[in-house]
């Protein structure tokens, strides 16, 4: 089976992620700005990271947006951010349902993993961003408990990438 790993990365966990999953399954690895959808066909699966940037899987359109051409193949997609793993609801409804279509969700494989945020690292706009996120949601007056999580997580700051969260998705693969 012919396996590819792509991935679209900004500070760096997403690519870590891509790296060590493709060293697991011994296949290729490749940033998603050097690959295309023709490339993509040669493959019978496709694995695909992004950032989780606002809900939105980074790059993901790359597979979505080729929806049509790819879906006989194994396709997986994983992405990094910094919501807490116990946070799976959110992730499934959320996350999920605003990247894929519901057609898309029964062919495509999803897998979440941390991944890091050091302020100091951020570019102005994720910066600024943050900024504007925490003082929206510290001002709601009765905010729910996702609000109340976005507020501690625009605090975060650290490298939260964990080398064994892969072994789920790697099994998955390995038994395609």
């Amino acid at each position: 089976m012919k396996t590819i790993v792509v991935y679209k990365s900004k500070y760096g966990a997403t690519k870590e992620y891509a790296q060590w999953i493709g060293k697991e399954l011994d296949c290729q690895v490749t940033d998603a700005k050097l690959v295309s959808v023709e490339d993509l066909l040669t493959y019978d699966t496709i694995i695909y990271g992004g950032g989780l940037y606002a809900e939105v899987i980074d790059g993901v359109r790359l597979i979505t947006k080729n929806f049509d051409r790819l879906k006989e193949k194994n396709l997986i997609v994983f992405s990094t951010g910094i919501t807490p793993l116990d946070c799976s609801e959110y992730y499934d409804k959320m996350v999920v349902e605003k990247n894929f279509k519901p057609e898309m969700r029964t062919s495509i494989k999803t897998f979440y993993f941390l991944g890091k945020m050091i302020l100091s690292e951020l570019s102005v706009v994720h910066r600024t961003a943050i900024k504007a996120l925490k003082k929206l949601m510290a001002s709601k007056e009765n905010p729910t408990e996702m609000e109340k999580l976005l507020v501690d997580l625009c605090d975060a700051d650290g490298d939260f990438t964990d080398r064994n969260a892969i072994h789920p998705l790697v099994e998955y693969v390995k038994a395609l």
